[in-house]
């Protein structure tokens, strides 16, 4: 063999020893951006219908309940998804819905449509920190915002449930985003496995603890690599004592959806 080749060898097998060697904490830990941008695209399913019960528990433990399906497709770019919700009980919600078509470039599009008005109505970006179907969750709670949009800072990391997660603190990137939102700053508890978060405390425009969400049950997501869903979310409300439980009861990751399922002449339908 000539020098050369033993050379090449002798490097190729240094780069394997190297590529075995695990690397030191510091290097292995990601930024505060990519870690809530592992966080983001977590969640970004091809297709996805779920059935969900959201239970509405006051501050005297009064519990009113609500069901909804939800269908959710990804766009071609492979960022922007569209949600389409539709609440089948009780009958006094039994066909409310809401359309969602995010735009990374802009604005989201978001519709709702009352049964009682026959029409939807557009909302504009001031209505996200509005409250979703009378829920703790807000406009801006029920589907992840821009990665951008906020600033995030990496705090360390902390157990939550026994599991290790990174502590990501994020400040609006605008005051547009301050505004619109209703947030000074939010708190996000990401797993280190997943990259989906365990939990989300939110802080008022005089920075007071607002809201605290809980996500349980992680569930990767059927013939989807690397997509991972939360089977319960609970949005606890600190100043009015009240709390919103959000359970999936069925996850489909499989079936097609059809692009005019997403339209506003689908949200109308009865």
């Amino acid at each position: 063999m000539s020098r050369r080749a033993t050379s090449l060898v002798a490097s190729a097998g240094l780069l394997t020893l190297v590529a075995a060697r695990p690397m030191d904490a510091q290097q292995a830990t990601p930024s505060a951006r990519e870690i809530m941008e592992k966080n983001f695209f977590v969640t970004k399913v091809t297709t996805l219908h779920v059935d969900l019960t959201m239970t509405l528990i006051n501050n005297r433990g009064q519990r009113r309940e609500r069901r909804n399906t939800t269908i959710v497709k990804l766009q071609p770019n492979g960022i922007d998804s569209k949600f389409l919700v539709r609440f089948s009980e009780p009958p006094d919600v039994a066909g409310t819905g809401l359309l969602q078509v995010e735009h990374s470039d802009g604005d989201d599009d978001l519709w709702i449509y009352l049964p009682a008005l026959k029409k939807a109505r557009r909302l504009v970006a001031s209505n996200k920190k509005d409250s979703f179907a009378g829920s703790d969750f807000s406009y801006a709670d029920i589907a992840i915002p821009k990665v951008d949009a906020y600033r995030h800072t990496l705090k360390g990391t902390e157990q939550v449930d026994g599991m290790p997660c990174y502590v990501i603190e994020s400040t609006p990137a605008s005051d547009a985003v301050r505004s619109n939102n209703g947030y000074s700053r939010k708190v996000t508890w990401v797993r280190t496995d997943n990259f989906l978060e365990t939990k989300v405390e939110y802080y008022d425009l005089a920075n007071r603890h607002l809201k605290t969400q809980r996500v349980a049950q992680h569930q990767a997501v059927a013939s989807q690599a690397g997509k991972w869903f939360a089977l319960e979310r609970e949005m606890t409300n600190h100043q009015t004592g009240h709390r919103t439980l959000i359970v999936a009861a069925r996850l489909d990751g499989t079936t097609p959806v059809r692009d005019d399922v997403f339209s506003v002449r689908t949200l109308e339908r009865p």
